[in-house]
Parts: C-alpha cells; sequence; structure tokens
C-alpha cells in the first residue's frame, strides 16, 4: 500500500494506524504539497454495502464542521482499482489522550479541564448540524504541540433521524458508553456529554470509572451503578471540578448538563475562579451519593496506542454491543437461602444470554432491511458517487445506472484536477427513477492564486503566527525546532518563505520555533597553556577573552577562568581567563658609591637580595663604599633576584 496515489495526488508514504474499519496513513498531496492522513477501508470491508454507506456517512458527517477542535475533512473517494474507499483529512502532529494518561497516570487537573472545554466547543458545532459524535473517548481525542485538543473519527457518528445505526445495538466504547446508548434508546446530544464525563474522569483520576472483564459487564454497570467519587481516589481534585464531572455523569440524561455550550461555560467558570452552577442543591451530598450505592467501579485503563497523528489510529476495540437494559435489581440478589440465589443468579444469565441472542437477530434484520433501503428496490435507482470521477467515468457509472447527463458546469477549483466532477446535483445516495437526468459540475483547473506578501512571524507565539499566516490564507506547520542566540524558547525564531516575500495564497510556511540557547558543559581550562586553553574552548562552543597577572607560573599559563569549568552555560558565552604575565620585575638602581648599608636598604625596597664582595682597592674614595655592580644599573629583573655588589677594601 506504501507509495500508492489515490485520486491522482494522495501519496501514501507511512502507515501510522490501524482501526477497527480503516488503516490510517501519513501522505503527501501532490498538488498542494502538503501533509495529509488518508484513512483506508479495510480490504474485507470495502464490498460491504452497509460499511461502505458509514465509511461515506463519516466524510460527509465531519466534512461541514469547521472548529479550531475538529480535525478538519479535506476530500474523500473510491478507487475501482481493488474497490476501495479513502478519506484524507488534515495531518495533526501530536499525541492521543489515552496514550497520555497511559504514560502518565493522570493529567493535571486544569489541563484535563482546557481539553474538556474545547471538546465542548468542538461538540458544539457537531450537535447544530444535529450530528451526535456517539464515541467520545481519549482515543479520538489529540492533544498537540502547543497543547491544543481536537476530535477525530466520526466513523460512527450520524444526524439524528437518520437510519444507518441498526436498531437494537450500540455503537461505541464500553468504557465511555452512555446509560441510554447501552440501552439502545433513541440518543441525544446529552450521550455524548455523558463520555466526555467518562473521560475528564479518567483524565483526572488515571482510571475509568467502571471495568468489568467484558464489554456487556462494563454496559451493565454505566447502566446500574454509580461510580466511585473523584476525590475518593485523587484527594486533589478540586470540588468544583469533580462537581462538573458527576453532573456529566448523571443517569438521566435530563440531569446533565443541557448543552455542550452549558458544559463548556461550567469548565471555563472553573478555570476562571468563577462559580459554577452544579445543577444540584448540594454538591456535596451528590458526591456522597454517587460514592455510595450498588459497588464502585474498580479501577482500570483500556489498551492504549501509538499517538501518531490522526484518524481512529487507535488499535482500540470498538464494540458493537448488544442493548442492556436496567434491570432495577442490584447485580446480585441476596436471599437467606444460598440456592435460592444460586437459581436467580443462573436466571439473571439465562435472560442475559436471551437478550444478547434475541439482539444479535434484531441487528441482522435490521441489516437486511438496510440492504433493501440503501437498495432502494426496484422502483429506484441510487444516484451513484460520482464526485472526484473524470467527467466521462461519471457518464459511464451514469450511464450504467440508467441516469442521464442533463448539463455539464465548469467551475475552478484549487483542489480538484482539470476535468475531475467536483459535486452533482441530485448528489451520492439520492434515489431516482429510471431515465432521470443529472446536473454535473467539472473542474476547470485551479485560478490564478492571489499573491501576499508573507509577514515576517519572528518572536510570536505559535497561535499568533498560525493566526497571522491563515488571515492572508497562507498554511502554518510547524517545522523542527531550532536553538536561538536572541530569541526566546517557544517562540518562532525562523520560517521558510522570507519576510516580505511574494507568494501565493495557500502557500505553506514551515515555522521553526525557538529552543531557547544552546548549553554545554564548560571544560576547566586553569594551568592550561593559553593556546591549550583556546583550543578547549573553541571545541566546546565558548567564546573568551583574557587578562594577565604577575605570578611565579610560566608565562601564558591559565591561573584562573570564569564561569568556572564544570558549569552548564549557553554555548556562546565568553569565558574570562586569567594569564600569567611571569614574576614582577623591576629595575636594578645605580648603587656605585653607596655604603654597603645604603645599597641593602635601597635593593630591599625594590624586593631585591644583596650579595657583598669585597674587593682589594689602593684608592681612598673606594673603601667601604660600592665600586661596581652586577647587573649592571637600568637591568630589569624579576623581583627576588639577587644583585652582587662589590665593595672596597684595603687588605
Amino acid at each position: 500500500m506504501l507509495n500508492r496515489v489515490f485520486a491522482h495526488r494522495y501519496k501514501l508514504d507511512e502507515r501510522i494506524g490501524i482501526g477497527g474499519m480503516a488503516e490510517v496513513y501519513r501522505a503527501t498531496d501532490e498538488v498542494l504539497g502538503r501533509t495529509v492522513a488518508v484513512k483506508v477501508m479495510l480490504p474485507q470491508y470495502a464490498s460491504d454495502a452497509t460499511f461502505a454507506a458509514r465509511f461515506k456517512q463519516e466524510a460527509q458527517a465531519a466534512a461541514n464542521l469547521q472548529s479550531p477542535y475538529i480535525v478538519n475533512i479535506y476530500d474523500w473517494g473510491h478507487d475501482e482499482t481493488d474497490n476501495t474507499y479513502f478519506i484524507v483529512m488534515e495531518y495533526v502532529r501530536g499525541t492521543d489522550l489515552k496514550t497520555a494518561i497511559q504514560q502518565r497516570g493522570t493529567i493535571n487537573q486544569r489541563k484535563a479541564a482546557e481539553i474538556g472545554s474545547q471538546v465542548c466547543s468542538a461538540l458544539s458545532v457537531a450537535h447544530s448540524y444535529d450530528i451526535i459524535h456517539r464515541d467520545i473517548k481519549p482515543h479520538n481525542i489529540m492533544v498537540q504541540p502547543d497543547g491544543n485538543a481536537k476530535v477525530m473519527d466520526f466513523g460512527i457518528a450520524r444526524a439524528n433521524g437518520s437510519s444507518m445505526t441498526q436498531t437494537g445495538s450500540v455503537l461505541g466504547t464500553a468504557y465511555y458508553v452512555s446509560p441510554e446508548q447501552a440501552q439502545g434508546k433513541p440518543l441525544t446530544p446529552a450521550t455524548d456529554l455523558y463520555s466526555l464525563g467518562c473521560v475528564l474522569y479518567e483524565a483526572t483520576c488515571g482510571r475509568v470509572p467502571f471495568e468489568a472483564p467484558d464489554a456487556v459487564s462494563v454496559a451493565l454497570k454505566q447502566v446500574n451503578e454509580q461510580p466511585l467519587a473523584p476525590r475518593q481516589i485523587n484527594p486533589e481534585i478540586d470540588p468544583e471540578l469533580e462537581a462538573i464531572i458527576l453532573r456529566a455523569m448523571a443517569k438521566n440524561p435530563a440531569e446533565r448538563y443541557a448543552t455542550a455550550d452549558a458544559m463548556r461555560t461550567a469548565l471555563n467558570n472553573y478555570l476562571a475562579g468563577r462559580p459554577i452552577s452544579t445543577g444540584v442543591a448540594d454538591p456535596a451530598a451528590q458526591t456522597r451519593v454517587m460514592s455510595g450505592g450498588m459497588g464502585a467501579g474498580a479501577g482500570g485503563v483500556g489498551a492504549g496506542g501509538r499517538g501518531a497523528a490522526i484518524g481512529a489510529v487507535q488499535p482500540v476495540r470498538t464494540a458493537v454491543m448488544p442493548s442492556v437494559k436496567a434491570s432495577g435489581q442490584p447485580l446480585t440478589v441476596r436471599s437467606a437461602g444460598r440456592e435460592e440465589s444460586d437459581r436467580q443468579e443462573k436466571s439473571r444469565h439465562r435472560a442475559i444470554a436471551i437478550g444478547v441472542i434475541a439482539t444479535i437477530l434484531v441487528i441482522a434484520a435490521g441489516a437486511l432491511i438496510a440492504f433493501f433501503v440503501l437498495k432502494g428496490g426496484p422502483e429506484k435507482i441510487e444516484m451513484p458517487n460520482v464526485v472526484g470521477y473524470t467527467e466521462q467515468q461519471a457518464r459511464d457509472m451514469l450511464a450504467a445506472a440508467e441516469l442521464e447527463v442533463d448539463r455539464v458546469t465548469l467551475q475552478a477549483s484549487p483542489d480538484v484536477l482539470e476535468g475531475t466532477v467536483i459535486k452533482s446535483d441530485p448528489s451520492a445516495g439520492t434515489m431516482l427513477a429510471p431515465g432521470s437526468t443529472v446536473d454535473l459540475v467539472v473542474s476547470s483547473g485551479p485560478a490564478a492564486p492571489e499573491q501576499v506578501t508573507v509577514p515576517d512571524l519572528t518572536n510570536m507565539t505559535p497561535e499568533e503566527a498560525r493566526r497571522a499566516l491563515e488571515d492572508l490564507n497562507l498554511i502554518y506547520e510547524h517545522g523542527e525546532d531550532q536553538f536561538s542566540e536572541t530569541i526566546e524558547q517557544g517562540l518562532v525564531c525562523s520560517q521558510d518563505q522570507a519576510p516580505e516575500s511574494t507568494v501565493d495564497e495557500g502557500t505553506t510556511v514551515v515555522v521553526s520555533l525557538s529552543r531557547g540557547k544552546e548549553t554545554a558543559g564548560v571544560p576547566s581550562v586553569t594551568g592550561y597553556s593559553y593556546t591549550d586553553a583556546v583550543a578547549a574552548l573553541d571545541a566546546a562552543g565558548f567564546n573568551h577573552d583574557y587578562t594577565y597577572e604577575t605570578s611565579d607560573q610560566p608565562v601564558d599559563t591559565v591561573l584562573r577562568q570564569t564561569p568556572a569549568g564544570g558549569t552548564t552555560q549557553p554555548k556562546g558565552t565568553t569565558i574570562a581567563l586569567v594569564l600569567s604575565s611571569g614574576p614582577e620585575q623591576v629595575t636594578v638602581p645605580g648603587l656605585t658609591g653607596q655604603s654597603l648599608a645604603s645599597a641593602t636598604t635601597q635593593l630591599k625596597n625594590l624586593g631585591l637580595f644583596i650579595d657583598p664582595q669585597y674587593v682589594h682597592t689602593d684608592l681612598v674614595n673606594e673603601l667601604d663604599v660600592v665600586i661596581s655592580q652586577e647587573p649592571a644599573e637600568g637591568t630589569s629583573v624579576n623581583k627576588g633576584s639577587t644583585v652582587i655588589v662589590y665593595i672596597g677594601s684595603a687588605e
């Protein structure tokens, strides 16, 4: 599959994950030159009309959802070579929340609240389109390097009123499924809020609210049991945040937050230190009730996965579970006699087994009904999806479906190859009478792109840089971070498109953030010669300067350094060296004609020693005075040197 190209533009570079229905690849959009993620349906599902319809539904459900906290859907299509369906979406760098929880145990509660607020914002957009995600879980929440979250994988989302989901079944992951979803009841946006409550519970407590050996048992606990209060697991959780989580996890949907916006407001109020509305008169009392009940769920976490990029990449089982009806009874019936208890336990297990078998039959019947609904019966023809195909391919597909092309309209498109169908009227999936006409909109290729001037992003935060580029219809891409001598860590230090240069709209600007100044250990060069010291400092990336000081060490020997050797300093730091200039020198004075006492005093004051030598003289004026000296007057000598003086003597 690697190096394969879909739709003549999306080249698969690396497989980054596999989910229940599809594999996900990091790919290159060879038309726009950007990195994308491509989700490819697994071969065993591509020939199944129901799965194919659900795969198509994922693209349609998410394509119109515009939010900074929702993964963008760019394109989707069908490759006839091996009957493969694919979706092209935004490639998100970062890790999924499940992996983060598994690596850290718990997430900082304020960070968890921020992520929860962003997920609420994403859900608010989806709910405004009457779309329920139905599978909110930490595996489907990507946390980017800048700390912001994105919700992904609308693979089982559906609009209210659609019949894609099988009657009597529960699509979702048992650890996060709502009670009404577990029971196969009609769903409202409140089911996503319950699942988000479970996610926040796990993020702050380090374990899921309920755990059991199998999905059905977990679902039963979701219906019948109350979770252990979060602060009984993690006492550091703020009571206000605990109250928000518990309200989101209320068994009755009517007792949860009315909307995703309402829950987001509560989380934002908590983060801002403002009062929150818990929806109950006594949050402490609610906490006590939630911690009691019929057995608190044991701690635990689901299987994690590689948080590489985007779109159902986690190898975590998403179960299609039979509906679980609330029993209205405790899970274990207590009686005076063990025989009665065993009989009731067997009866309960038999009832569950019958329910599972009945549900399987309902699912099979629902699948059969869905098959005929999708096919449309003998009187109608389903409009095929011709988007992404050439005009001639679309005409052939429509002719094969006993439909006719009426009008073809050309439309410039920067994203769709010339001659490729952009949309059809009616749209794919519409049931039509044989012989009906179809209008096509075909790409005439990209219009001449607008030119824009690249801004200088230096010293901006990542979010500021992203906004500055998006305002000019340029694409922000985070490149490899770099060390910088002048730019503070975390701010933009370089960009691949030069500031003030002119580029096409839609150009990607790769931005590098500063890692701050690069540091290294300062080598200890005390005692080195100047030449050797400079070589060691240069090799470690440090500058230097020097001063001299007299000493008994050889000239140019390093006496001291600042900063000291062994400390860690930013590369480029200047290391101050103190070098030896050798011993201090003095000038020998003229001593001729002086008495021994006078010469001795003068030399001593200069730090010199005297060595008197007596020599015979016949001259009266040379008796008992200095006749000559070594070294001679004016000679420079080291302090502490000895001067020989010759004293005249009659003997």
